[in-house]
């Protein structure tokens, strides 16, 4: 199993983890989940990562320069409910980039043909379906079933679970009497707040679409800002960008020659943040991008020399004056990436 197949295994299981790379004569790799990093010298380095969610540069006297990328699980997409607007949230919510799971106990609203973009699509009961859900801080859940009694079983176990959030759909008269009922079993008023129900942003949306993106802006914020409630007020998550194509690629374990471009500095207006990734190929065949235009380009040129030669290299990229004018960018930043050899 080579170190990026770990990475995608530790990711599934809902794991933290850092990778950390040292460039000196022999240029390395290493893996850390939450639970080992006091395994390494650079353990507060490393907490910091997984923290604030942004790559850290740590250069020693010596000018060797190490690298720390925190990697967290995928966010999940989790809906209850197959019918008519369980199908743009499953789209949108792909192209959003969660991994979507769609649950329906009948066999003609489960389906990968009527769910092309799911991940995950499970025809079975609600009382049941749970048996064989994972949930972790990463899932988000949406409530869409086609009634009072289904929306009531999934509450009564979603409530039980670990989530980052989770709302259901429904008019506020039917939503305050799901939650009087769970009140009334014994399930804690806490817990119950964190349901947003009516689900969505109030943005006036009648069809199924735009309900989806009412669903979704909503899921958005729970996931971008550190408290929803307060909107463009509140602090923002930050998390290093992540390219989920290009690390499956990676774990195919190829032999095939290229080079990988990782962007480990980004200040200013910059189209990628740190983290973002990019796959060469010696004909020139790309996988991901860390921006696009002139820029890009150029990089790609050093990534082909890069095959050729062996090795690696830091390259700066400049966004700022005519660079960005002459490629119609608006930005005004710097960019630093790693490009490395691999076979």
């Amino acid at each position: 199993m080579n170190i990026y197949q770990s990475l995608l295994t530790a990711l599934n299981a809902g794991e933290k983890v850092v990778m950390v790379t040292e460039m000196e004569s022999c240029f390395s790799k290493t893996l850390y989940t939450e639970d080992n990093l006091n395994q390494s010298a650079l353990h507060s380095s490393m907490q910091k990562a997984l923290t604030n969610g942004e790559l850290q540069r740590i250069e020693d006297q010596e000018q060797k320069l190490t690298i720390i990328e925190p990697f967290f699980p995928q966010p999940r997409l989790l809906i209850f409910g197959g019918g008519h607007i369980a199908k743009p949230v499953s789209e949108f919510g792909a192209k959003l980039g969660f991994s979507v799971t769609v649950v329906d106990d009948r066999l003609s609203f489960a389906n990968k043909e009527r769910f092309p973009d799911a991940d995950q699509v499970i025809c079975e009961s609600f009382e049941k379906c749970f048996d064989i859900l994972d949930f972790n801080a990463y899932t988000y859940v949406v409530i869409v079933t086609r009634g009072h009694r289904h929306d009531l079983q999934c509450l009564r176990e979603v409530v039980q679970k670990k989530w980052a959030y989770a709302g259901m759909i429904g008019s506020r008269r039917r939503v305050q009497s799901i939650k009087t009922q769970l009140l009334e079993e014994g399930y804690a008023q806490e817990v119950i707040n964190k349901i947003n129900a009516p689900i969505g942003l109030e943005i006036g949306a009648v069809t199924p679409e735009e309900i989806a993106v009412s669903i979704l802006g909503q899921v958005i914020s729970f996931r971008r800002l550190q408290n929803p409630k307060l909107g463009k007020e509140s602090a923002q998550n930050s998390w290093t960008e992540f390219d989920r194509d290009v690390i499956e690629e990676l774990s195919r374990d190829k032999n095939d020659k290229k080079a990988l471009v990782t962007v480990i500095s980004a200040k200013g207006s910059v189209p990628r943040k740190a983290g973002a990734k990019m796959l060469v190929w010696p004909d020139g065949r790309i996988m991901g991008s860390i921006g696009g235009g002139c820029s890009e380009g150029a990089v790609i040129q050093t990534a082909l020399d890069i095959i050729l030669n062996g090795g690696y290299k830091i390259q700066k990229i400049d966004l700022t004056g005519l660079l960005a004018e002459d490629e119609g960018m608006v930005c005004g930043g710097m960019m630093q990436v790693l490009i490395e050899s691999l076979s």
